[in-house]
This record gives structure tokens, sequence and C-alpha cells, in this order.
């Protein structure tokens, strides 16, 4: 299913002239190493950015520390500064940003295991949204990485 979805992304990408770049925390490069799959994703697929840490998404992608401090990683405000400095930091045009928590452990009662936020840019649109996903760590993951590459193909419509 992932390489259908990364097939057909590829496609809408290579037609309008796009390129993706990806800012990843919870799925620690899972959405680029998709991408990157498929042979020919060079001329697509422009970088991605593993930002598991708080110090990398400031220094990589310039989330400002006071939003971390206040609000945690694993929120809109940092979906949103994750896939708005990935734009800024690369020469694409379309990004993609999730933080999340895959877990099993780190989670809470606001914030439970399998809460993931996103960040998906288009030409002309940036947009959040928050998912729950089920299961244990990997199910969270894949299901993180699976809703990303859907939801991107989706607005490229």
């Amino acid at each position: 299913m992932t390489v259908d979805l990364v097939t057909q992304l590829a496609q809408r990408l290579i037609e309008k002239k796009l390129a993706l770049v990806s800012a990843e925390s919870c799925t620690g490069g899972l959405i680029a190493a998709a991408c990157t799959d498929l042979a020919g994703s060079s001329a697509w697929f422009e970088r991605g950015f593993v930002t598991y840490s708080n110090d990398a998404k400031i220094e990589l992608l310039g989330v400002e520390e006071r939003l971390l401090r206040r609000a945690g990683a694993v929120c809109e405000g940092v979906a949103r500064a994750m896939v708005t400095g990935a734009l800024a930091h690369s020469k694409a045009q379309v990004a993609v940003a999730v933080t999340g928590v895959a877990g099993p452990t780190g989670g809470s009662a606001s914030k439970p295991v399998g809460t993931v936020w996103f960040g998906f840019a288009v030409p002309g649109q940036v947009l959040t949204e928050k998912c729950h996903f089920d299961g244990d760590r990997a199910a969270v993951r894949a299901a993180t990485v699976q809703h990303a590459l859907t939801r991107l193909l989706e607005l490229l419509e």
C-alpha cells in the first residue's frame, strides 16, 4: 500500500513540477525512507530532516525554543513551525512534518500514546491536523507514514 501511495505521489509531484521535503520526529525518517525507496525519487524528493530532539527542531527548522518549552514538542504550533521551517530550509515547494508520541512511553492524559500532529504545506496553503493511532510503536509509526502520504496526495489534487 505504501509503495502505491509513493508511486502516486511521485507522479503527482512530477506532473506539477514540485519537490517534497519532510520534517520528521516520531517517525525518525520513515517518510523519507518510503519516498526514497522508489527509484528515481531524486526527481521529486528534495530532502528530509529527522529532528527527533528539541535541539534539532530549533537548529535545523527554526522552531522557537519558547514554543517547545511552553507547549511541548507534540502540538499544533510545533507541527506548523516544523513544516514551514522545512520549506524555508530547502528548495522544495511541498512539505510534510510529523511530531507525536509513538510509545510505549512518553504519553500523558492530554497527549496519550498514539497522538500525532501533522503539518502540510502545498503551494498557497499550510495546514495542520491531529490524529490518534492505536497499536504499538511500530503500528503508530506505520500509520503516521500512511496518513502523511495519503493526505499529501489529497492536497495535491
